[in-house]
Formats: structure tokens, C-alpha cells, sequence
């Protein structure tokens, strides 16, 4: 394995994949107990609640808190991340998920990979290889193998539309995340779930569906405390150290976990395509996880607040005092610097390239 998947942000990135591949699965054993809308808000709920929890309980208990709060500025991005990743994108999911099969709707979420990196290279301007693209190629190939007319891999309607525009919704949520990303993941993440899952259940009550009983509502609370809450801690980490683009592409390795649990879990037995589906998508992830970014680059001044570290990138003093304890969180100033080290568009590497 090389050394650089070590690198801060790709085991987030590989973690967050793992535990929302795994939720997949799960929450299609709770489709026939609870209805997609309302059973996509109690997996918000779960996750809102539950995060939420541990922030207000962490700072009741006087526990040091490393991470910046979210400013004013941030609310504008984190709405539009609520909307579309945490309103949007689950009823699409639920709803497909009741009507295709769990392993070929797993494989068909690598597509949300796509997506993201496609907007983060062609709207949010982050840098991008034949490399990467190439292995983004695959992907998109594989995704059309799994869509083509076939019974075993859930067949072309508007359930397979559904998950194609679930991907889509979470590729806006990632990528305008990337912009609150310096801030406490706990708290994103736990706004985010609660948020959404007010939202959800309230439609999905006003529509006249009933609470579901108490061991599926709790179930479902887990899985989405577990597949949707620490999992997207873990993504707003990866997103801070390697942008929208590279982190979609390792987030992209969730849908095989998923796909295998459905196997063993829910015995079901795919087609041809899923197979093909499989390689091309597989093929797709290992170049994006074996990629290496190196180059002479400029660091323009810049003064932001996040948790940090006074690693090369950080060498200010202190204007307070300070028990030299990292990271640490406060407000600090770049001077333009210009170096050479192999990086990813994290938060201090989001230059352009010639």
C-alpha cells in the first residue's frame, strides 16, 4: 500500500466511506417497516440528535474543544448543504431504494463521486489530471453498465433516475460543505442531521404516515447516528485536507462495502452487469487512490481561524498566551510563501495551476 494513503484526510475520507456504505444495506432491511420519506428523516434525526448531543455535552463537561464555531458567514453554505445533501438527496434515495435492489443501488452511489468532482473541477475550479479524469471515466462507465435495461441490476425507470439524482443533490451538499469545512465537524454534521430530519419527518408526517414502531425507530436513529453522522464528521475532515474532487473519489469506495453487505445480508443474487459494474468502478478508485500531487506553488497571504498545528504552513506567533499544546484553534495570518511538497487542494492549497 503506498505511504501517502496515510496522508491526513484519506483515512477520513476511507472511514466515512465505510461506515455510510455499510448504512446502505441497513436501512434497506428498515424500507418495508418505514417509508423512504419518513425513514430518511429518522436517519437525519438519529444523526442530528446524536451529534448534537455529544457537542452540547462536551462543552456542558468543560472538555477543551479544538475546532473553530461556525461564523455568519458560513450559513448561506451550510443552508444550501442541508437542503440539497440533507432534504433532497435521502427522499431519492429511500424512494429507489424501496424499488431496486440494495447491491446494484450501492454501486450506483459511486456516481455521486462523479458528480462532485465534476463540480468542484468545473464550477468551484479545483485542479484536476488526466488521471483522475480518466478514473472518473470508468466510473461513469461502470455507473451505465449498472443503469442499462437489466433485471438483475434493478433495470432503467425512474427509481434508477432517482438514485442518479440523489448522487447529484449530495455532490451540491459536498462540495458546498467544502466551504464551512474548517469549522467543528461535530457541529456541520449535527446541524445538518437535525436540520434535515425536522424537515423530512415533518413531511412525512403531513403526508399522514405514522411513527413507525419504537425498535425501528431507534434502529433507524443508529444507523443514521453511525452512517450518516460520524460518517460525515469524518467526511467534513477529509474535506478539509483534500477538497471536494479527491475526497468524493475515496468517498467512492463506500459503495463496495455496501454492495457486499447486501450480498451476505440480503442474499441477493446479481447480474452480469453488477460484475462489469464492478471492475469498471474498482478500476476507476484505484487510480484516484494512487495518485501523487507534487509542484512548485505559491501561497498567497491569507487569514483564517481553524484548528491547526504550527507545521510548515503555520509559522506565526502568538499574540496571547499559549501552553503549546496542538492543534489549536484562533485567528492567524500566511505570509505568501512559495515551496514544493506533494499536497492535495486542502485549505491552504486551493491555487490555480498552469
Amino acid at each position: 500500500m503506498p505511504a501517502h494513503i496515510f496522508r491526513p484526510g484519506i483515512i477520513d475520507a476511507l472511514a466515512a466511506a465505510a461506515l455510510f456504505g455499510a448504512s446502505t444495506p441497513l436501512a434497506k432491511l428498515l424500507v418495508g417497516a418505514v417509508p423512504p420519506v419518513l425513514l430518511a428523516g429518522l436517519l437525519y434525526l438519529g444523526s442530528g440528535v446524536g451529534l448534537l448531543g455529544w457537542w452540547w455535552l462536551r462543552r456542558r463537561l468543560g472538555r477543551e474543544v479544538r475546532e473553530a464555531a461556525l461564523a455568519r458567514h458560513d450559513v448561506p453554505w451550510l443552508a444550501g448543504a442541508i437542503l440539497a445533501g440533507g432534504v433532497v438527496g435521502p427522499v431519492l434515495l429511500m424512494s429507489g431504494l424501496a424499488h431496486l435492489s440494495a447491491a446494484a443501488v450501492s454501486l450506483m452511489l459511486n456516481l455521486e463521486g462523479v458528480f462532485t468532482a465534476s463540480l468542484a473541477w468545473f464550477v468551484f475550479r479545483e485542479n484536476f489530471d488526466r488521471r483522475i479524469a480518466l478514473g472518473m471515466a470508468l466510473i461513469v462507465a461502470g455507473g451505465v453498465v449498472l443503469a442499462w435495461p437489466d433485471e438483475a441490476a434493478g433495470g432503467t425507470s425512474p427509481w434508477t433516475l432517482a438514485i442518479v439524482g440523489a448522487c447529484f443533490a449530495w455532490a451540491i451538499d459536498n462540495n458546498l460543505t467544502r466551504k464551512v469545512s474548517a469549522g467543528d465537524p461535530v457541529q456541520i454534521a449535527g446541524l445538518k442531521g437535525l436540520m434535515a430530519g425536522l424537515v423530512n419527518t415533518g413531511i412525512a408526517l403531513a403526508m399522514g404516515y405514522p411513527l413507525p414502531a419504537a425498535m425501528a425507530t431507534v434502529a433507524a436513529g443508529v444507523v443514521g447516528l453511525l452512517g450518516y453522522g460520524l460518517s460525515l464528521v469524518l467526511f467534513v475532515l477529509a474535506l478539509r485536507h483534500l477538497g471536494s474532487a479527491r475526497t468524493g473519489a475515496y468517498f467512492s469506495t463506500a459503495p463496495f462495502l455496501g454492495a457486499g453487505l447486501s450480498l451476505l445480508l440480503l442474499r441477493e443474487t446479481p447480474g452480469f452487469a453488477f460484475f462489469g459494474a464492478a471492475g469498471l468502478m474498482a478500476a476507476g478508485v484505484w487510480l484516484h487512490v494512487t495518485e501523487r500531487h507534487e509542484h512548485s506553488h505559491t501561497h498567497e497571504a491569507l487569514a483564517h481561524d481553524h484548528a491547526h498545528v504550527h507545521d510548515e504552513h503555520h509559522q506565526h506567533a502568538h499574540d496571547f498566551s499559549w501552553d503549546g499544546r496542538e492543534p489549536h484553534t484562533h485567528f492567524h495570518a500566511h505570509a505568501p510563501l512559495v515551496h514544493s511538497h506533494p499536497h492535495y487542494p486542502d485549505l491552504h492549497h486551493r491555487h490555480a495551476h498552469d
